[in-house]
């Protein structure tokens, strides 16, 4: 086995052996405590992820009274210019590309010589997975450091939402390489839109220490979390989102899977590759 591989693997192991949902709700308790510490925390976490509180609309670590409310931070007028073109779509988050391309008859890659299948991934709703099994994926990590709302990557109407039980693996790159079928383990709350440009699905996917999942429609969806699938569908007219308009957020960072039915990435564009929220990420 090589050495980064065993490494990846020792990393990793031993979350299958802590208490994912335990940990994470600790963490939402401690990161919505009131404390005259709380500048300091932030200006060492800031320190430690070179997070760039220059761009946030309150750059000023004493300005947060809980861990969450930075951690959740909005951004400065136009410190993310949205790529305006209505054929092309955007970027959703800041954070960095993990991995992207086509979907080959409803299975996605994960990680070289990994895949999963899409079915599992969106919760085997033939509705809601079929108009994708040769479309197109993203994967988007989002690490400590950067700004964790979630906006639209086009113009798009709702059509549904549902929670899926599950684990809470870690999603940073190492254990994406080694824990078989991540994203379709963990905890991840699915929206579905219908666009100009066919159907689109953004999939928030949860991870340990995401303490939790919010959309602007529903707010916090988890915690608490279910031993079973919650499916809402929406009525055509419930809500439209434009391009760029937020529509959720992670408390703590995890991952955005984008999925399309239509449209084609910037070839450009490459597993690794830092992206923002705003930039353009190809064609409808």
């Amino acid at each position: 086995m090589p050495l980064n591989a065993f490494s990846d693997r020792l990393k990793s192991w031993p979350l299958y052996l802590v208490p994912h949902h335990l940990l994470s709700r600790v963490v939402f308790k401690l990161t919505r405590i009131e404390s005259r510490f709380v500048p300091a925390i932030i200006k060492i976490f800031a320190k430690l992820f070179n997070v760039e509180l220059s761009e946030a609309t309150h750059p000023k670590p004493a300005h947060y009274k809980t861990f969450n409310e930075f951690f959740t931070r909005t951004l400065k007028d136009g410190a993310r210019p949205i790529h305006s073109d209505a054929s092309q779509f955007i970027c959703p988050v800041d954070g960095r590309i993990s991995q992207l391309g086509p979907i080959d008859n409803g299975t996605i890659v994960q990680a070289k010589g990994r895949d999963y299948q899409l079915a599992d991934l969106l919760g085997g709703r033939q509705s809601d997975y079929r108009a994708f099994e040769n479309g197109s994926f993203a994967t988007l990590y989002l690490s400590p450091r950067d700004y964790h709302r979630i906006h639209m990557p086009c113009k798009g109407a709702l059509t549904s939402m549902h929670y899926i039980p599950g684990r809470l693996f870690s999603v940073a790159p190492h254990t994406v390489r080694v824990v078989p079928r991540l994203f379709a383990r963990n905890e991840r709350v699915v929206t579905l839109f219908d666009t100009d440009h066919g159907k689109v699905a953004m999939v928030l996917v949860g991870a340990i220490n995401v303490a939790a999942i919010e959309t602007v429609w529903a707010g916090l969806i988890t915690p608490p979390t279910h031993s079973e699938i919650k499916y809402s569908d929406y009525e055509a007219d419930y809500l439209s989102l434009d391009k760029a308009d937020e529509m959720g957020r992670f408390n703590m960072g995890s991952t955005v899977i984008l999925l399309l039915e239509n449209g084609s990435f910037d070839s450009r564009l490459q597993a690794g590759d830092p992206v923002r929220m705003g930039q353009l990420l190809g064609d409808c």
